[in-house]
């Protein structure tokens, strides 16, 4: 049983949800999101709230209903409030720009990384920080997974691309012996 899956998803105002030929569609301020529904899964939508329900008892039907209930509730959240993802690019000559759709990163390699920002998410820099915002959470996750993939912070110097709430834990160099 799902504690997740159980629980009704409250549409807000504004919002509009509909089911059509296995395609959930949501509708807001904040943009349109669109996801294909498995087979396992039904989703009814009644009054100001939606359902989620497994069609059978399988494994599969079991595990898709709290995933499908929390990609639900994720986008009728997004649609209302963009997800945000924050970066911070540090160390010594490392330094980032956006270009038009391309975010360029110039983090100690002997070359640019230029990486095409996707399009229903928007990217903003200042300074050395990277704000990722955008609907789908899956797909800033992912951006901001990719962007900090490209150099990863180091345990020595912390030099790299992290998320702003991440703790780098710090190794001790070596030490001379006298």
């Amino acid at each position: 049983m799902s504690r997740i899956g159980k629980q009704a998803i409250v549409i807000p105002a504004g919002t509009e949800v509909s089911v059509t030929d296995n395609v959930i569609s949501v509708r807001g301020k904040g943009g349109e999101l669109q996801k294909k529904l498995h087979d396992d899964v039904s989703i009814v939508v009644k009054g100001d709230s939606v359902i989620v329900t497994p069609k059978n008892e399988t494994r599969t039907a079991q595990a898709l209903w709290g995933t499908f209930s929390s990609h639900m509730k994720n986008m009728i959240d997004g649609v209302n409030t963009p997800f945000e993802k924050k970066l911070i690019v540090e160390g010594v000559g490392f330094k980032v720009d956006l270009n038009g759709s391309k975010l360029v990163l110039n983090i100690g390699f002997s070359h640019p990384v230029e990486m095409t920002v996707p399009e229903n998410i928007d990217v903003s820099v200042e300074k050395n920080e990277i704000t990722i915002k955008g609907a789908n959470k899956e797909a800033v996750g992912q951006f901001a997974a990719d962007v900090r993939a490209n150099k990863k912070p180091e345990p020595y110097k912390g030099k790299g691309v992290r998320y702003s709430d991440e703790v780098v834990r710090r190794k001790e160099g070596k030490r001379a012996t006298a």
